[in-house]
């Protein structure tokens, strides 16, 4: 039972923590630990209490709940309103499917008919239809033809709001609707075909994340192109790698990127990337002319044409529209195409999966050159929602306050930003009470800290979504007619299903994760890598796809009440060199090409773990020093170290610490044991 001390510890007025211990602790002998747990997260709790008072009564609640083997328990639960809103729940009532795990089963068992259902329920626009359904390159068959994927982003009522916009230090709210974003869109497209750009031509874009960088994306794409995406926050020596794998013909950037007060300057990085012909963008606005330094470069003004109108170029649905890169194993990142189906993908798991609906407003802070930037776009657009965008830091209140002002419904996030806001409570005391649910991806989560989220919005689920770029997507994650645990996934995503190994190939409830194809969305190729190497030889068995993360598969811990039926997971992190830092992936090996350049450095072996209460990985450097007579001590040592990582890779990567060592475990053919490194730490 509760104390009224323990809730005054927790920052309360004794009167209140009175008021509400007695309240709590007339209906925790009398209701189960759920029915418990929901009437206090919807009637007595508020995103106005301190954290330590939610964190107290869930503890409380859940005081005899066996984490251990079900994982954290549910924070959320579904609503009846919930439920039958919930476009999950039109199609089963549609298809006569009762429960969800039956409709999941229905979707892997039919997959052709599944995606051809999502294409007619997304409003696909296709320029020819086949008169029998035809694989694609992913091996589903639907009745796609030729089609330009841009086309399908515009159907929302014209005077509906597409883009509504914000930058650092500007209270001001700007709004694009559709019928703008569609001309700005061809604008582009015409400026594209007027320097002389063909269908095919390969575009880098190279900008944060903003109105302008989003009709660049679309009128790449619609005019036949591809786009090559590169992150605002890499170094000149990974944007070169990127337009050289890629090979971009032209590059659209901007001057600098205001954040916190600093200029960083990014149109200098890309000279410095000796790239091909630059359109420069200047940070100041669309009215502003930003200075080319080079000859052959543009300005925005210049580029952009005066013709409004263009008709899509229709093409394959397996031609290319996108080069994203995602590292593997060696040093240099895995080009991986995306085509005119991919976005569907994208698409159909926010019309499922986030259940988002017409009118919606979302907000990923993200960037073209992660998978989330084009996900954010194809998972708005072609659902009739708003695009939110916030051009500044979102580690602060002022990114809160645009959440809140822009009435944004979906927010998601990468959990090292949660631990961001929950050590400053930048976001205690804001209203967002217009989201509905929170997506978190790109890294493990923490359970503490996926509460605290749930709690910012007066307890709305968090959908974990985990995927990848050669995925489109997600292959697990959570729906809004399920409860929500925190840093809990509930469901393989619809469409989708997996199996897990251990390291002997055996089946297991915690191992190795294998996708089952076929799916809409899996990519079929590499620019630069055997893609059946990487994806497919020696897996467990013939037909499974290797993906490379380490998934726990859980009970719920609820069997005594059978509306928690389910299944529960945890995903544990990679379990080959690669790793996820700050939501974006990296291999170890590019890390210690960098880093193997020090001075002080002979070699090094970059391993990532995951801290014992969950959640983002950390980066440990393990270093064998070079025989220069002095050595630096281990704070110099990584100074040196994140010095080098953030010049030439990218500033977001944080060393969490640095191992000196003699030397480095070797296999019998001389590869250095990452994996033994990592068991040690």
């Amino acid at each position: 039972m509760l104390t009224v001390e323990q809730l005054i510890a927790c920052g309360l007025e004794k009167a209140e923590a009175s008021e509400i211990t007695e309240v709590v602790n007339q209906i925790l002998p009398t209701q189960s630990a759920t029915a418990c747990w929901y009437e206090i997260a919807r009637y007595i709790l508020t995103p106005q209490h301190p954290f330590d008072l939610h964190q107290l009564l869930y503890e409380t609640v859940y005081a005899d709940f066996d984490r251990a083997t079900y994982g954290p328990p549910p924070a959320w639960f579904p609503t009846d309103e919930d439920i039958t809103k919930a476009n999950i729940t039109r199609i089963m009532v549609e298809r006569h499917i009762k429960t969800y795990s039956e409709f999941h089963a229905w979707s892997i068992a039919n997959r052709d008919t599944f995606w051809q259902m999502m294409i007619d329920k997304l409003g696909i626009k296709v320029r020819d239809i086949h008169a029998e359904p035809q694989k694609d390159a992913t091996g589903i068959a639907t009745n796609l033809h030729k089609l330009n994927i841009v086309e399908s982003c515009f159907n929302a009522p014209n005077d509906a709001i597409a883009i509504v916009a914000q930058r650092e230090n500007d209270e001001n709210l700007v709004t694009l609707t559709y019928q703008e974003l569609e001309s700005f869109t061809n604008r582009v497209a015409n400026g594209l075909v007027e320097i002389g750009m063909e269908q095919g031509d390969a575009i880098a874009v190279d900008m944060p994340m903003n109105a302008e960088s989003v009709a660049i994306y679309l009128g790449i794409v619609k005019a036949g192109c591809v786009v090559v995406g590169i992150a605002d926050s890499f170094a000149p020596d990974e944007i070169a790698t990127r337009l050289r794998i890629g090979d971009a013909k032209a590059i659209f950037t901007q001057d600098y990127i205001n954040r916190a007060g600093k200029h960083l300057r990014l149109y200098e990085k890309v000279i410095a990337a000796d790239a091909p012909k630059a359109i420069v963008f200047s940070c100041k606005g669309s009215d502003t002319v930003a200075q080319t330094q080079r000859e052959g470069d543009m300005t925005w003004q210049d580029f952009l044409s005066d013709i409004e109108t263009f008709t899509a170029i229709p093409c394959h649905p397996d031609a290319h529209t996108n080069i994203l890169f995602s590292s593997g194993t060696t040093g240099e990142p895995k080009a991986i195409p995306w085509t005119h189906t991919t976005p569907i993908k994208a698409a159909a798991d926010a019309y499922l999966h986030h259940d988002i609906h017409s009118g919606d407003v979302l907000a990923w802070y993200t960037n073209l050159g992660w998978m989330m930037g084009p996900w954010l776009i194809y998972a708005s657009l072609i659902n009739k929602a708003t695009i939110a965008l916030y051009d500044g830091v979102p580690t602060g209140r002022d990114f809160g306050v645009f959440v809140q002002n822009a009435k944004v419904s979906m927010l998601g996030v990468v959990p090292t930003l949660v631990r961001a806001w929950k050590n400053t409570e930048c976001m205690h005391g804001l209203d967002w009470h217009a989201i509905r649910a929170f997506s978190s991806t790109g890294e493990c989560s923490n359970p503490e800290e996926m509460l605290y989220l749930m709690a910012l919005a007066g307890y709305k689920p968090v959908i974990e979504y985990c995927g990848g770029t050669e995925i489109g997507g997600g292959y697990i994650t959570g729906t809004r007619v399920q409860p929500a645990a925190p840093s809990a996934f509930t469901t393989p995503a619809l469409g989708v299903d997996f199996l897990l190994f251990d390291g002997n190939g055996e089946p297991t409830d915690n191992g190795e994760v294998f996708i089952i194809p076929p799916s809409l969305g899996l990519s079929t190729s590499l620019l630069n890598a055997d893609h059946n190497e990487v994806y497919f030889a020696g897996t467990p068995q013939p037909n499974l796809r290797r993906h490379g993360d380490a998934i726990e598969r859980l009970g719920n811990g609820f069997e005594t009440e059978p509306w928690l039926a389910g299944t529960k997971y945890r995903v544990h992190g990679r379990v080959d060199d690669t790793m996820n830092l700050s939501g974006i992936k990296v291999s170890s090996a590019e890390i210690e090409e960098i880093l193997n350049v020090v001075d002080e450095i002979q070699e090094t072996a970059a391993v990532a773990i995951s801290p014992k209460d969950g959640g983002p990985s950390q980066l440990v450097i393990y270093t064998v020093l070079a025989a220069l007579g002095s050595e630096p001590t281990k704070q110099e040592l990584h100074a040196a170290l994140q010095a080098e990582l953030s010049e030439h890779l990218n500033p977001l990567f944080r060393i969490h610490d640095v191992v000196i060592v003699d030397a480095l475990p070797r296999t019998a053919s001389n590869k250095v044991m990452r994996r033994l490194l990592r068991q040690q730490l």
